[in-house]
């Protein structure tokens, strides 16, 4: 069986993590590849005990995640077997009944707030990626994404931002830097480059890898 590569790609919300992971497919010109979004598995119900003083829940804390649900699925990625992922509406923050086909490839590109989170996760990623952008860029970028895509109100925005998404970055997220095996700033084009090559590596090193076996 083909080895599979997984790629983890953290970094703050803003941070372009969906941008570079699609700079890299397009790097390694759509070798056998696909991206997981993490935020598919946002649980359909949100824990209460994490919900905010004012009563909204926090989508920026750990728990947010279904952990379980993603843990199998990257495992079966893992292993050359596809998954149906689920879809997730952020306009009504709930699943859909509907899922996604994904896989079976040979490069799965995994990038979320969390990607580098999880110990069992880390275990699985052949590459672990941090993307480091300064907090005013990243506000930003989440404000004009959710107000564009998702249907939130500038208030709404900015409210959500300082009562979870800061103080959760500060606590949870920035820490899985000391996890990556390179961090990326704001300009993310040379390394997305650099990251395509070394995927293309590994697939040429173990594509002769079997070859060689199978002599």
């Amino acid at each position: 069986m083909e080895k599979v590569f997984l790629i983890g790609i953290a970094g703050g919300s803003g941070s372009g993590k969906t941008t570079f992971a699609k700079k890299v497919l397009k790097g390694i010109n759509g070798l056998d590849s696909t991206l997981l979004h993490m935020d598919s598995y946002y649980l359909n119900e949100q824990p209460k005990v994490n919900y905010t003083s004012s009563g909204k829940p926090n989508f920026d804390h750990p728990n947010a995640f279904d952990w379980d649900l993603l843990r199998v699925h990257l495992a079966e990625l893992k292993k050359g077997n596809s998954i149906k992922c689920p879809i997730y509406d952020f306009k009504q923050s709930a699943r859909t009944e509907e899922f996604e086909r994904v896989g079976p490839c040979r490069v799965v590109l995994f990038e979320g707030i969390f990607a580098l989170y999880d110990q069992a996760i880390r275990e699985m990623l052949d590459i672990k990626c941090f993307l480091h952008v300064d907090s005013d860029i990243r506000f930003t970028r989440r404000l004009h994404r959710d107000v564009k895509e998702r249907g939130r109100s500038l208030e709404s925005v900015i409210s959500q931002y300082y009562d979870t998404v800061r103080p959760m970055y500060q606590k949870y997220l920035d820490p899985q830097r000391q996890y990556a095996d390179f961090t990326v700033g704001e300009e993310t084009d040379v390394a997305s480059l650099i990251l395509s090559a070394r995927i293309k590596e590994m697939l040429n090193t173990s594509t002769q890898a079997q070859a060689h076996e199978a002599i």
